[in-house]
């Protein structure tokens, strides 16, 4: 075996960030489940409530998410009433907003989630800094 595969098999930072990114959300779509929710469309629900009515692109820039990524949860959101398309046109959603159906979902998960937040802390340890620190430099959270 090369050098070179040992040294990225062994050091390599992007697959074990990877690997503890799938960890981290199987942890948090377990807990979500039976909302009938993920993770991710908590994620896209609580940042569409935080910047207020936006077009998908807004929220695909602050969750740093592809644009198909956006539009397909969107659209299972927008089929479970928990959000509204606010402006649209032939080409789409021009805009969105969280509807009250949508604020009373993520209520109905807060419980679910904090269990999940406190078993992803307790599995990050010292983590959890380095990860809201990084998080912040890149403009994470966002501002209303």
């Amino acid at each position: 075996m090369s050098a070179s595969v040992d040294e990225i098999v062994q050091d390599c930072l992007a697959v074990r960030i990877r690997l503890i990114g799938r960890t981290v959300t199987s942890l948090y779509d377990g807990a979500l489940e039976p909302h009938g929710v993920t993770i991710a469309q908590v994620n896209l629900l609580a940042a569409l409530g935080k910047v207020g009515p936006c077009p998908p692109a807004r929220l695909g820039e602050v969750l740093q998410l592809e644009r198909s990524t956006v539009s397909r949860n969107l659209r299972l959101l927008l089929k479970q009433g928990w959000i509204e398309a606010a402006a649209s046109d032939a080409k789409g959603m021009r805009e969105v907003v969280l509807t009250d159906a949508g604020r009373a979902k993520i209520e109905s998960v807060v419980p679910d989630w904090r269990q999940a937040q406190e078993r992803a802390a307790q599995l990050l340890g010292a983590g959890v800094t380095a990860i809201r620190g990084i998080a912040s430099d890149m403009g994470y959270p966002p501002s209303a």
